[in-house]
């Protein structure tokens, strides 16, 4: 029952907090001219989003991590090695972010920073990550607990948590394209890692990791109060590249890396979906799909907005549970 009561405070806190500072974040993101300026390539369908605020991924990052902090001081969770590595990835990603977004406003167009920039920034917070999580005791081992077996990767280990933080902030970043879609499958998201990281109990501070993920699933329902159609807000890349990577960080540090692939399957379809499109437009000069990322498919298909981000809360939802239940329960 306690568990239970910890898990509906801090969800209900992020939630508060959230809903309190977006009511402050907007009007002040509107007064300094912060707007979404719409590629010329969704004009059609979105055009309506063009002047919209845009950096909105602060309304569920400053809560989480006041929250947090204040937890950590009321001695109500306990500082460890672990939290430290999240909250510094969440917090790393969220400054890159928050970089390329401010980039793009003071240009005044959809630039900010290069591909080869943002690639390098992601790979450097990684590289930190991976020496503070190696530096804290951890294996360079593959844990696959529910099929009982581990794989020592040596080395390689190194390039893989690379590549999933990458890969994942990536993916959530590509998602982010509808009203309310990659800020609720990321609450889908890390509502199950909250779950996931209170059941690896062999982890240190692993408890203190799932309370600071109901924090953050809350604080982004706080945040869907403003982003759901028509949104009053935009995350940026503040918000996609922090969620990202910091649902990736967690994944690792609970030794979930595969679990991962599932409960973001939606974001991993995403990706996929825009790999096999560059791939073909390249090699082939031909589109497999009328747009990518594939909500924008759909789009053009003739599917409304708000039913393709329901349907794919469904989709993440679905495999949410399933990865709770292969990873945890079964």
């Amino acid at each position: 029952m306690l568990i239970l009561t910890k898990a509906v405070l801090a969800l209900m806190i992020g939630f508060i907090i959230s809903v309190i500072f977006g009511l402050v974040a907007i009007p002040f993101l509107k007064k300094i001219n912060v707007k979404q300026r719409v590629s010329s390539y969704l004009e059609n369908k979105h055009k309506s989003k063009d002047g919209t605020p845009t950096m909105g991924g602060i309304i569920f990052i400053i809560p989480t991590i006041i929250t947090t902090i204040i937890l950590l001081l009321m001695g109500k969770i306990s500082f460890s090695d672990n939290l430290l590595i999240v909250m510094f990835v969440f917090i790393a990603y969220a400054v890159l972010g928050f970089i390329d977004d401010f980039l793009i406003i003071k240009r005044k167009n959809n630039i900010g920073l290069t591909e080869f920039q943002k690639l390098s920034g992601q790979l450097f917070i990684a590289l930190v990550f991976f020496y503070i999580f190696m530096k804290s005791g951890a294996e360079p081992v593959l844990d696959i607990h529910t099929l009982g077996f581990k794989i020592d990767m040596e080395w390689v280990y190194g390039i893989f948590l690379l590549f999933v933080l990458v890969a994942s902030s990536n993916a959530v970043n590509l998602t982010d394209g509808l009203d309310g879609l990659a800020g609720g499958l990321s609450a889908i998201a890390f509502l199950a890692f909250a779950l996931i990281s209170w059941n690896s109990t062999a982890i240190a501070g692993s408890e203190d990791i799932a309370i600071f993920c109901f924090i953050l699933v809350g604080a982004l329902m706080g945040f869907l109060v403003y982003n759901s159609h028509p949104a009053k807000v935009f995350m940026g890349d503040t918000g996609s590249l922090s969620l990202g990577g910091t649902l990736a960080s967690v994944a690792i540090i609970t030794h979930h890396e595969i679990t991962l692939i599932v409960v973001a399957g939606v974001f991993v379809f995403e990706t996929l979906v825009s790999l096999i499109q560059i791939i073909s437009m390249i090699y082939f000069h031909k589109k497999v799909f009328l747009m990518t990322p594939y909500h924008h498919h759909l789009e053009k298909l003739g599917w409304s907005e708000p039913d393709i981000v329901k349907l794919f809360w469904v989709i993440g939802a679905i495999l949410s549970m399933a990865a709770i239940a292969f990873g945890v329960w079964i």
